[in-house]
């Protein structure tokens, strides 16, 4: 994912460039150093120094630019509301937590009542926990190549203005994963699906694998399109194209 973020910063795959031109000739020029740095460091061979030190230099440059222009990283298409570390750049989630913090709702969703902490976005304790075992360096893309070995079907989905999880880097690494379904995957054509007659984005789809894009939405894309969402659901539980 960290490969695609010059993309979504510089071109025009989501919104128009976020950068300058100078700016992201300099991205350019780290992408390429981040690719090299992390392929010797986190992937050819694992290095329990130079793998955490690429994540941060990386973080450092290709992230941190989108954080300090004020943009929703989770949303291109919109400021900043509400603060990124309370909300995640969403108002309304502060609403969602003091929902799901309500003794009735807590019960109806089978919380065990001896669990005292409260719903949160995201925690920083779990967070953190992960960082310090490095999890983010581990190949878990490996693991949906051996689900669709075993016939589970994946769906692989993101909002077009998503820039944390973006769709460019879902995009790459859907095609460039080893598994037999590889060519009939990567052979097959990207095309626009439709709900109620309008374009809702783009998919692709072969031997159990999916992955689709959704216009108009950002990271909480359930959120940004419901119908959208739930007709991307429903058709693929029932195993229907998109």
């Amino acid at each position: 994912m960290t490969l695609s973020y010059f993309d979504v910063q510089c071109t025009s795959v989501s919104r128009s460039p976020i950068f300058d031109i100078s700016t992201c000739m300099i991205l350019k020029q780290v992408t390429s150093r981040c690719q090299k740095w992390m392929k010797e460091s986190c992937i050819d061979v694992f290095d329990p120094v130079g793998c955490p030190a690429a994540l941060v230099f990386c973080e450092k440059h290709l992230v941190e630019p989108v954080l300090r222009s004020g943009l929703n990283p989770y949303d291109l298409r919109k400021e900043c509301e509400g603060g990124i570390d309370d909300a995640l750049c969403y108002p309304v989630a502060k609403h969602i937590v003091r929902y799901l913090e309500r003794p009735d709702v807590r019960s109806e969703l089978g919380v065990d009542p001896s669990l005292p902490q409260d719903f949160a976005m995201c925690s920083t304790t779990v967070g953190n926990r992960f960082d310090s075992r490095m999890d983010g360096a581990h190949p878990t893309h490996l693991y949906v190549a051996a689900l669709l070995e075993r016939n589970v079907k994946t769906l692989i989905f993101a909002g077009v203005a998503d820039f944390m999880c973006n769709w460019v880097g879902n995009e790459r690494w859907t095609l460039a994963l080893e598994w037999t379904g590889r060519e009939a995957f990567s052979s097959a054509k990207l095309r626009e699906w439709f709900v109620g007659g309008k374009v809702a984005g783009v998919t692709r789809s072969a031997g159990g694998l999916t992955f689709a894009t959704i216009h108009n939405a950002g990271h909480m894309v359930p959120y940004d399109r419901p119908r959208e969402s739930l007709e991307m659901v429903q058709r693929w539980l029932a195993g229907k194209d998109l």
